[in-house]
């Protein structure tokens, strides 16, 4: 069954197994603890494995996932970073008539294969994708977290566009970042502009800009000066990749549309303007394929993930670079 997130909230309790994957990690991971909340599952009853390790533990794990509570209540299992290359096992164990646990598979951006259809298209088990927020459901994010958490009476347009603009990746990170902001304007319940940017995560809203609109400009000693700013700065690497790959998401909307994102915070209009006039679509599309690869890598190789960011970053403003210099021809 393929299901939403109010199908999710409702069903959690009557399947065997829910696939969650897409591009928002932070949505995956949300959706993930709230299953597990759902289903009153206790730290005893739970088991976590990463996909990479099942070929050693594939019977270990079907024999806790087909056994009874030693303790008593509901069980679980999640199976974390899966691929289609999973599916095999996963299937097996889902429509297992011995299954006493339910079965939680996370995954990435997930295109449709086997992993997908067995998920979408099985009995007694469900798929839900999570995709990056766009301009409407990220702003009634906001404004339902702010209100929540701080009572904010006001969100100034500046303030608004603003975090439109710089947020939307992962839910994760975008929870984090509303929070700081309750905390920080918790005394006068108006979110202004001047607010937002001292709040935003981990480094300057100055910074994250001259990297992301110099990647795409093809400006590449300044990609790299503005990354080095970045990583100094505390920037997680991981943030930096799903912060790419949503600047690259617009961008590609943007094209495809053939005007500007309608909440496009007015500094950096021209810039963004420029990027869909160097970027074709076809090359959007394979720089979003190579993002979703190297957020994989950033959590599977033993390679530091600054390494493989920065790597990143000197080959695709290097291909800005000839692109650039092409539409200039």
């Amino acid at each position: 069954m393929k299901w939403k997130e109010a199908d999710f909230n409702s069903s959690i309790s009557n399947i065997n197994a829910v696939l969650i994957y897409g591009p928002d990690a932070g949505l995956v991971d949300e959706l993930c603890d709230k299953a597990l909340e759902k289903l009153e599952i206790d730290k005893d009853n739970l088991l976590a494995v990463d996909a990479s390790d099942l070929r050693d533990k594939q019977d270990a794990v079907f024999a806790e996932s087909c056994s009874p509570s030693m303790f008593g209540g509901r069980k679980a299992v999640i199976i974390a970073d899966a691929g289609d290359s999973d599916t095999k096992f996963i299937s097996e164990l889902a429509t297992s008539q011995s299954l006493c646990a339910t079965l939680i598979v996370t995954a990435g951006d997930l295109r449709v294969g086997s992993l997908r259809k067995l998920f979408e298209e099985g009995k007694n088990i469900a798929a839900i994708a999570c995709y990056t927020d766009d301009s409407k459901t990220l702003e009634a994010l906001i404004h339902k977290e702010l209100s929540a958490q701080a009572g904010i009476r006001q969100v100034t347009p500046d303030a608004m566009s603003y975090m439109l603009s710089h947020m939307g990746g992962d839910r994760g990170i975008t929870r984090s970042f509303l929070q700081k902001i309750a905390i920080y304007v918790s005394d006068k319940h108006v979110v202004e502009l001047e607010d937002v940017e001292k709040c935003l995560p981990d480094t300057s809203a100055t910074s994250a800009d001259d990297y992301m609109y110099s990647l795409t400009a093809g400006h590449i000693n300044q990609t790299m000066i503005a990354l080095d700013r970045l990583i100094y700065s505390g920037a997680d690497a991981n943030m930096l990749v799903r912060m790419l790959y949503n600047h690259f998401s617009k961008l590609l909307t943007a094209v495809t549309d053939g005007q500007l994102p309608k909440n496009l915070f007015w500094k950096v209009a021209d810039k963004f303007r420029n990027a869909m006039k160097i970027w074709p679509e076809n090359e959007i599309v394979n720089a979003l394929s190579k993002l979703n690869d190297l957020e994989k890598l950033c959590r599977t190789n033993g390679m530091q993930p600054e390494i493989l960011i920065r790597d990143f970053s000197l080959k695709l403003s290097v291909r800005a670079a000839k692109l650039a210099l092409k539409r200039r021809k």
